[in-house]
């Protein structure tokens, strides 16, 4: 028996010392060690599946460690991404040289449930859409509806929610990344569809639509990483998550049918525009043009579109902004000081002030976009938060023609491009030695008064809005319900994270939280400001 063993043992030497041989050679290969390992067959897909669960960090580590950009290859399974942070690279195919650099074919099909909406178009398509978007998104009307409808959404939903959970005597903790999801769901519903979904309610609803929408995400990115001819047969015999994508599709389908039914009907009724007609909906269906190109499946397409783009990136970044607050207590008391004199201002004209019925009697301060857009240290802190983390982590871009990039690296047509977003606001060469720290002050700057102003950064360093000719039209608005739902949770209510409870981002096209954002809240002690919540 033993002599067997010794015998198999040496003639699977050889076989050993190859692997070994081999494994070496694969190794010597990496310009990095923190490279995946390319295998034959496989590619760099075990290292991706490996990690998949630490997937953002795991990516930015891998970009990081290759100078900011990383050719990822998955083998027979046909999976092949160029994966880059670095800014110039960054300029290059989102301005510099634009026309190469469109969302492709392929992000068309991945994005199927956008139809042809602005997101997924290019060209004439993609031109014509934005002019349509952006002439209604600037205009005073519009503006003015959206300041005021977010502003009202804050203080009848987000607020008394809240003030219920901070007097619950037993202190019961709430997640707060759901309430600002539902919070901006409502808050884009309305302004997209005139519609208030009542998503946050004190008792929290089931709302299909709100639920469809959450699985439409969960899909997208999972075909990112999935062979298109494998989630292609999942979706057509419907199993899996695409079964629940098909589902989903049906949702969305039937509430956006019966919401433009209803306007139309409402234009017909009145004959005219009312102020109902302030919500993109309305507006287009107002202003319909003579050709007809405005039709159900324009309507459908472009309020999706709208919506999936306002909802959950408005509601990500306020979630990351409150997590990053409660860990760094200096800028919560910075924010505190530089909404005082509002506040203090509001209290003299007596003017904006309500009182929650299910309070203590106390008041609750909400705010107007006004009173707080030009606030230079908000401004910068949610900023310094959206560099940390993007609500979108990635871009997707495909190549029409052969093209060297700034780097070096050559692109062939055909070829697919990822911009990681969440990468580049951890990159040291790009954003310092404190990249990983969330410090607002790298946003400030004195101008010649020593008067505090904001310092710009270009859009192919902070990209988190996008960048060149698809520059997110709704930059502006963001920052109105950003600021106007920070500022009212900040002054009213002392965040505190729940003792334990992980937070790390989710598998989704969207950087959301995977374990939600378990928090407790008090009524905040005005008049003991120098008083810690956290000693509390």
């Amino acid at each position: 028996m033993a002599y067997s063993l010794l015998f198999l043992a040496i003639e699977l030497l050889p076989v050993l010392c190859f692997v070994i041989l081999y494994y070496r050679h694969l190794q010597s290969k990496k310009s990095s060690s923190l490279e995946p390992t390319e295998w034959p067959v496989l590619g760099h897909l075990p290292g991706l599946f490996a990690n998949i669960s630490r997937l953002h960090d795991w990516t930015t580590a891998v970009i990081c460690g290759t100078g900011g950009n990383f050719q990822a290859r998955g083998g027979l399974s046909g999976l092949r991404y160029f994966l880059t942070c670095d800014p110039a690279n960054v300029r290059h195919i989102f301005t510099s040289n634009f026309g190469n650099y469109p969302k492709g074919d392929e992000f068309a099909v991945i994005f199927d449930v956008l139809g042809d909406g602005i997101f997924n178009a290019d060209g004439e398509s993609w031109r014509r859409q934005r002019v349509k978007a952006q002439m209604l998104m600037t205009g005073p009307r519009f503006r003015e509806f959206s300041a005021r409808r977010s502003r009202d959404k804050v203080r009848e939903s987000l607020l008394p929610f809240l003030a219920h959970h901070a007097s619950d005597q037993g202190g019961s903790p709430c997640d707060l990344h759901d309430v600002f999801l539902r919070l901006t769901f409502d808050m884009t519903c309305i302004l997209v569809f005139g519609v208030d979904t009542g998503c946050l309610a004190i008792d929290l609803p089931t709302v299909p639509f709100a639920r469809a929408m959450d699985d439409v995400l969960a899909t997208l990115f999972l075909r990112h990483i999935t062979p298109m001819a494998l989630w292609k047969l999942m979706s057509r015999l419907e199993i899996g998550q695409e079964g629940k994508m098909a589902a989903a599709r049906k949702t969305i389908d039937g509430f956006v049918a019966d919401t433009i039914k209803k306007r139309r009907a409402d234009k017909a009724k009145n004959d005219g525009i009312t102020d109902s007609a302030a919500d993109m909906l309305s507006s287009f269906i107002c202003h319909e043009d003579d050709d007809g190109s405005n039709d159900d499946v324009f309507l459908r397409d472009t309020t999706v579109n709208l919506l999936l783009a306002g909802r959950d990136t408005t509601g990500a970044a306020l979630s990351w902004f409150f997590y990053l607050l409660a860990k760094n207590p200096r800028v919560e008391q910075k924010l505190l000081d530089e909404l005082a004199p509002i506040v203090a201002s509001k209290k003299k004209k007596k003017k904006n002030v309500v009182t929650d019925d299910n309070d203590d009697g106390n008041n609750m301060v909400t705010f107007d976009a006004s009173e707080v857009g030009n606030l230079v240290y908000l401004h910068a802190a949610l900023s310094e938060c959206l560099r940390l983390y993007p609500s979108v982590p990635f871009e997707h871009k495909a190549v029409v023609a052969d093209d060297v990039l700034p780097s070096g690296h050559e692109m062939r047509a055909g070829d697919k491009i990822l911009v990681f977003n969440y990468s580049m606001g951890r990159m040291e060469p790009v954003w310092g030695k404190d990249c990983a720290e969330f410090v607002p002050e790298r946003w400030v700057a004195d101008d010649q008064k020593g008067t505090k102003k904001l310092r710009y950064e270009p859009s192919y360093k902070f990209i988190s809005f996008n960048a060149g000719p698809r520059t997110c039209l709704g930059k502006e608005l963001a920052f109105v319900q950003m600021k106007v739902a920070a500022a009212a949770v900040l002054w009213n209510f002392a965040v505190e994270l729940v003792p334990g409870h992980v937070v790390e981002p989710k598998l989704s096209i969207i950087l959301h939280m995977k374990n939600g954002l378990a928090v407790r809240v008090r009524r905040r002690d005005h008049h003991h400001r120098h008083a810690s919540f956290h000693q509390g």
